[in-house]
């Protein structure tokens, strides 16, 4: 088992491989991104409706595992059953049973340079996921809205100062390192689909980026939950 003093050098690491993102990031450092930044989201959008018959296909919210229960350190954030999620990646690996029971949603996700996990994330009616902070910068976050209430002011996202309320077929992408919560206030359910995927970063930040990505995706915490997920994949089954 790694020591203390492993943690500690493993945190400084990455405590400095995040400043140099945040520096040498081709997008900038900010809570939310502009759009027209990223060349691939009409792409995306434009599939909003294979994306929403593929999910509405194989949904079941009763079977659904809760967030964390595939995601042990989840559990700070929540302990209810009213965050679910249906993965499809995670840190580059592939949740293959799911994969095959959404192919337009696989395929149209090639179209996001360096994206790395996916999931659709389900937020039952009255619930708050209160403010916590992303594991590391050199991943972005996009959600496009799949299932959003139409209420949207009682259903949206703080990030650091910023808020933003989803809207069906339609997609923004934020630093999740930034503290940030959510919450859906309606009496309906949300369903977005989430997608990290790398920092857009200069050269060689970049190749320091996809090591730092990749050794993450190696590390017990991601190993743990992809295990949980095979196994959620053939209960669901």
């Amino acid at each position: 088992m790694p020591s203390k003093l492993y943690y500690k050098f493993q945190y400084l690491v990455f405590s400095c491989i995040e400043k140099l993102n945040a520096v040498f990031s081709c997008v900038g450092d900010r809570t939310f991104f502009d759009a027209s930044k990223f060349s691939w989201m009409p792409i995306i959008e434009s599939h909003i409706e294979d994306i929403q018959q593929e999910l509405q296909a194989v949904i079941d919210l009763e079977t659904l595992p809760n967030i964390q229960d595939i995601s042990p350190d989840q559990r700070v954030l929540t302990t209810d059953h009213k965050w679910k999620v249906f993965s499809l990646y995670l840190y580059g690996h592939k949740a293959e049973d799911n994969c095959k029971k959404c192919p337009k949603t696989v395929a149209v996700l090639q179209a996001i340079p360096g994206f790395k996990s996916a999931m659709f994330s389900v937020l039952a009616a009255q619930k708050h996921v209160p403010p916590h902070r992303g594991f590391y910068n050199g991943l972005l976050r996009y959600h496009l809205g799949i299932q959003v209430p139409l209420n949207d002011k009682q259903c949206g996202i703080k990030v650091g100062d910023e808020v933003q309320y989803w809207a069906n077929g339609k997609g923004f992408v934020f630093d999740d390192t930034y503290r940030h919560e959510a919450w859906n206030y309606t009496d309906f359910t949300r369903i977005v689909l989430v997608v990290d995927f790398e920092r857009p970063l200069y050269w060689p930040l970049s190749k320091l980026n996809q090591w730092a990505i990749y050794y993450i995706g190696k590390t017990p915490l991601v190993m743990v939950a992809m295990n949980n997920l095979r196994n959620a994949s053939t209960q669901h089954t």
